[in-house]
């Protein structure tokens, strides 16, 4: 899960972060968990794609609740 991060700047990986704990609370989810895990994944992924901060919530529940 970590170093999934290590290619992010502290900006991204705070925003990152934010993304999956609000996707995490929502769900009802724990952070360390293998959905949260996953989250993390996916959450990075978007953000190396230059999504940026406002629509990652969005495409990371939308991701996620149709797989």
């Amino acid at each position: 899960m970590l170093l999934s991060l290590i290619s992010l700047d502290d900006r991204e990986i705070i925003i990152v972060t934010d993304a999956v704990r609000q996707w995490c609370c929502e769900k009802k989810l724990d952070i360390d968990s293998i959905e949260g895990h996953r989250a993390i994944t996916v959450a990075v992924d978007l953000i190396q794609t230059n999504i940026g901060r406002d629509g990652l919530f969005a495409e990371l529940s939308r991701q996620l609740d149709h797989s």
